[in-house]
């Protein structure tokens, strides 16, 4: 099958030579999946025989997969911790990875409960930057002329930690930025950014934003791009503009960097790169001064041609917001889709609605399997019998699983706990819409609220606002127990674009009716028959606080390059950060629609 046919709709063919071998090897990939992933799974299992997890299931060198799915349990993070600890302390006999482990690779951090560690591989950086090598030829096939400019990309690193056995343990893509096959990669001007290696280095994330939107400025008629990891990173971006233009418009008027940028890397970078430019800055200032923000991104940055953020999952709440700010420019929606136990795959139609984003899974990154996932007949997974997961290239369409991987760097039938929904097949590879996280958010009593449905209930109540041009900026949620009965209190930050016309006391308590209508039918029955939950409860707060709640974050250790808003929090100082900022609460008017009859 020719390349260029299988990529929905793509506006040229490959520019190079280069671009179209990395198009054919996703041809070859994609076109022997089972091929493929019967051969890492042997890679995995041979290199790995001897290691003592392996050893403890008495494979005895078997290979093959019959074998390895009738002897190998399906572990969580939990199972895993105490081989984990082990490593982390020092301990470097083979545990899981007949490999050294070179470093733990650390979850975000941003949700209850502690930071995961995920031992790796000093190869695996190996097979990361070759699924980075694909992102580019793909996404050239339908935005042509990216090499001609360069990306405005707000990308930040954590400063790492060291286990007690001495092991740096950091987030995935601080590990990726601090190595080699980023510090000293080969030019390549489909890849060149605004922002220097040493202000994408400086671990101060103060800094860091700043010399990067500087940079950004002063190259504001090259950029053809504009990004960040996530879609919040980059609304973090524009309300770091919003707070600092006044002292950045006064460096690139006089040459002059800002006193507070002390990092000597940067300065000596700074030195050669900032001059008097009076007219940008006097632009600056005009764009800036009125608090006029909306179409920003274009107004500064005119050749922008598309967004390139996470929009899917929970971060599709901030589109709207995005579109503010950008005027609808396009969101290339996710061109990849990685975690810190490992890169998974890409989309191979970067240019398709955030809404219909689908993932292919790559099967030379690792081992796939699927548990079928339906609420209704949940699988009971057991360590004495171990269940008969779905492969890879045997899912259906319009089926969700769980996801389940086994890798290079020792997890083996790992639960990575995202719900993925197959939605069709690229050659022999399914392609996968992310779902949500399998776990629960809000519980008072019988009730389960997810992830999905509490974001649905969000967007379902903010239709009330918008004759009130008025968006949900950011929320989280709590249930709160110390009431009785327990009840669900949402945070809401609002963008009230006229506050002579902003919703009244009466909309916000229709809206928290209208959340309460969209939830589940546990959680409609428990408010109506059971009165086990009570009304539901909308703060709204004050503008700027999840600002605080990510620079609270980011103080105890969340990494600001993988930082997501909590879709719920229970922390008690988080809480009381949240109350310390209520401007209005807002009740619940009425029991939501249930009947019996409706109960599934």
């Amino acid at each position: 099958m020719a390349v260029d046919s299988c990529l929905s709709s793509p506006v040229c063919p490959p520019v190079n030579e280069k671009f179209a071998k990395a198009l054919q090897f996703i041809e070859e990939m994609t076109g022997n999946t089972d091929t493929v992933q019967e051969k890492v799974l042997a890679e995995i299992l041979a290199r790995n025989a001897d290691t003592e997890y392996l050893q403890r299931f008495h494979l005895g060198g078997a290979t093959d997969r019959d074998t390895f799915k009738s002897k190998i349990p399906v572990v969580t993070y939990e199972d895993l911790q105490p081989e984990i600890q082990r490593i982390a302390n020092g301990d470097r006999s083979p545990i899981l990875c007949s490999h050294p482990i070179s470093e733990f690779l650390t979850s975000s951090g941003t949700s209850a409960g502690e930071r995961k560690l995920m031992p790796t591989i000093r190869e695996e950086m190996d097979r990361r930057q070759l699924l980075y090598s694909l992102l580019m030829p793909v996404m050239s096939l339908y935005v042509p002329g990216l090499d001609k400019g360069k990306g405005l990309y707000f990308l930040f690193v954590k400063a790492e930690t060291k286990t007690p056995g001495g092991l740096v343990a950091r987030p995935v893509l601080t590990s990726y930025y601090k190595s080699d096959h980023f510090k000293t990669r080969p030019y390549d001007p489909y890849n060149v950014y605004t922002s220097p290696d040493e202000a994408i280095l400086c671990s101060d994330s103060f800094q860091s934003m700043y010399t990067q939107m500087l940079c950004g400025l002063l190259m504001r008629e090259e950029v053809l791009r504009v990004g960040a990891v996530f879609a919040s990173g980059l609304l973090r971006a524009i309300r770091f503009l919003q707070l600092n233009w006044r002292q950045l418009a006064h460096d690139i008027s006089t040459g002059s960097l800002n006193p507070k940028i002390t990092d000597p890397s940067i300065q000596e970078r700074m030195a050669k790169t900032l001059k008097p430019n009076p007219d940008l800055a006097e632009f600056i200032t005009k764009e800036c001064e009125g608090e006029n923000w909306e179409r920003i991104i274009p107004r500064i940055w005119p050749n922008t041609m598309y967004l390139d953020v996470i929009v899917t999952g929970a971060m599709a709440q901030y589109i709207t917001l995005l579109d503010f700010y950008s005027g609808g420019l396009p969101q290339a929606s996710c061109t990849m889709y990685a975690s810190s136990e490992c890169y998974f795959g890409l989309n191979l139609k970067p240019m398709t609605k955030p809404s219909e984003v689908s993932y292919t899974i790559m099967p030379n990154m690792g081992y796939f399997e699927f548990i079928p996932h339906d609420p209704a007949n949940p699988v009971q997974l057991s360590r004495d019998a171990p269940p008969q997961l779905v492969d890879l290239a045997d899912v259906e369409v319009g089926k969700e699983y769980e996801l389940v991987v086994t890798t290079y760097s020792g997890l083996c039938r790992y639960r990575v706990g995202d719900i993925l929904r197959v939605t069709e097949f690229h050659n022999s590879a399914p392609q996968f819409k992310f779902i949500r996280r399998k776990n629960v958010l809000l519980s008072i009593d019988a009730d389960k609220t997810d992830e999905s449905e509490l974001q649905k209930a969000v967007e379902n109540a903010s239709v009330l606002l918008r004759e009130f041009n008025t968006t949900v900026v950011e929320y989280t949620s709590y249930a709160d127990t110390k009431t009785i009965p327990g009840h669900y209190v949402i945070y809401w930050e609002l963008l009230v674009k006229d506050p002579a016309h902003a919703p009244t006391g009466e909309v916000l308590a229709q809206c928290c009716f209208a959340m309460e209508e969209s939830m589940n039918s546990v959680y409609r029955q428990s408010r109506v028959a059971d009165n086990s939950v009570g009304p539901l409860e909308i703060r709204v707060v004050r503008n700027g606080t999840f600002e605080e709640l990510m620079d609270y974050a980011i103080s105890r250790g969340a990494s600001i390059n993988q930082y997501k808003a909590p879709r719920c929090v229970s922390f008690t100082p988080i809480v009381e950060l949240l109350d310390a900022r209520v401007l209005s609460a807002h009740f619940s008017p009425a029991a939501p629609n249930w009947t019996p009859e409706r109960r599934v």
